[in-house]
């Protein structure tokens, strides 16, 4: 579908421009441009069709207090204040489980859910992940019904160029449809602590927040979750968003659902950049000479992300990397930043085995280290 879809909108644009010179064969089954323009409307207002039950409007009450004194009796009291606000979400599961951004549910006290066909519920979080800014919500006393859930796509096999549409509820306009394409893929903006952002250029704006991001099939595969303003004050959209892949997205999803809270991989360490060592980096432990350590901080920067602090027993500890070694590729796969080997360790479960490649003291070495769940406290 999407190659036919390719096919009707370049034949279509050429067709439209008048200025362009007419191709000297046209495509297969080509009618012209008119046709050729309504063919991709329909099939883009069908897919929509086929996707706008599952999204939904995520409305929010909480209430803040402010002090106040008494002008007269110099007593003071407390003022309270109701606030409202608006995001979007879509349904994953045909149980009513909603998946949204933790930022439009935090400190909520009250959370209703309003679906394209009017109807209204009240639901409650399952579960909230800060570190992807992902919730779960589910829909409460909606009895015997069963609802639509999106069909999930493959984030990873996502190609750069293609059609994403995005869904949601910008500035209160309720199943608002935007077109564009994707923009870029493993993005790091520096706004969460891991992050593997899509990049989209179709409109995301305040309200946004949560929806579904969707390709030409209407399979999802983002939670749009951040967008790239002009400047702090101003709210409107340049063509700069992000969405939080669908992989990770159903994954963080399935473990808030079932635990609670996310299993997230780890293997205990702090990193940085290879390039930032110098005199007075941390230097292995396990008793490397005073010798070593210096020449290992003399060695020119290695391409890769240096272990700054290793924790003790954990699962690096355990498997035997070191302090000051140099981690050039995880997995097969080459790093070069904190957020390359964050990204494969990630993508893998509690308890399995990584290959981590380093380099240390001149020469590479390979260590097999198994994750663990990351402590509650870090």
């Amino acid at each position: 579908m999407k190659k036919n879809l390719a096919v009707v909108v370049a034949a279509g644009l050429l067709a439209a421009g008048g200025a362009w010179a007419a191709p000297a064969a046209s495509p297969p089954g080509f009618t012209g441009g008119t046709g050729a323009l309504k063919q991709f409307g329909r099939e883009i207002a069908d897919m929509v069709e086929r996707v706008m039950p599952s999204v939904v409007v995520v409305r929010t009450e909480a209430v803040e207090y402010h002090l106040g004194r008494d002008p007269f009796y110099g007593r003071w009291y407390k003022i309270p204040e109701r606030l409202a606000g608006q995001g979007s979400g879509v349904i994953i599961r045909k149980e009513g489980f909603v998946l949204t951004s933790n930022h439009v549910v935090e400190d909520a006290q009250h959370i209703q859910v309003a679906l394209p066909d009017g109807t209204q519920f009240p639901a409650r979080v399952v579960g909230r992940d800060a570190m992807t800014d992902l919730a779960v919500l589910q829909i409460e006393k909606a009895g015997s019904r069963v609802f639509t859930a999106v069909e999930p796509g493959d984030s990873d096999k996502v190609r750069v160029g293609e059609f994403a549409i995005a869904i949601g509820s910008p500035f209160t306009l309720n199943s608002s449809v935007t077109l564009g394409i994707v923009s870029q893929k493993g993005r790091a903006v520096g706004m969460l602590p891991y992050e593997d952002f899509i990049q989209t250029d179709a409109s995301i704006n305040p309200g946004n927040s949560g929806g579904p991001l969707v390709d030409v099939e209407g399979k999802l595969i983002g939670i749009n979750a951040v967008i790239q303003t002009a400047s702090p004050y101003a709210q409107g959209n340049i063509g700069i968003g992000f969405a939080v892949p669908v992989n990770l997205a159903v994954r963080v999803a399935k473990d808030l659902i079932e635990h609670g809270r996310v299993l997230r991989p780890w293997i205990g360490i702090q990193m940085r950049e290879a390039e930032e060592r110098g005199e007075g980096a941390p230097v292995a432990r396990r008793g490397r000479s005073a010798r070593a350590a210096a020449e290992t901080a003399a060695t020119p920067a290695i391409k890769g992300v240096l272990i700054a602090e290793i924790v003790a027993q954990g699962p690096a500890d355990k498997g035997g990397l070191h302090a000051g070694d140099v981690i050039t590729s995880v997995d097969g796969q080459a790093v070069a930043s904190v957020h390359d080997v964050q990204k494969v360790v990630w993508r893998r479960g509690s308890g399995e085995a990584l290959r981590v490649e380093v380099h240390r003291d001149g020469k590479q070495k390979s260590v097999l280290v198994t994750t663990e769940p990351m402590p509650a406290s870090r």
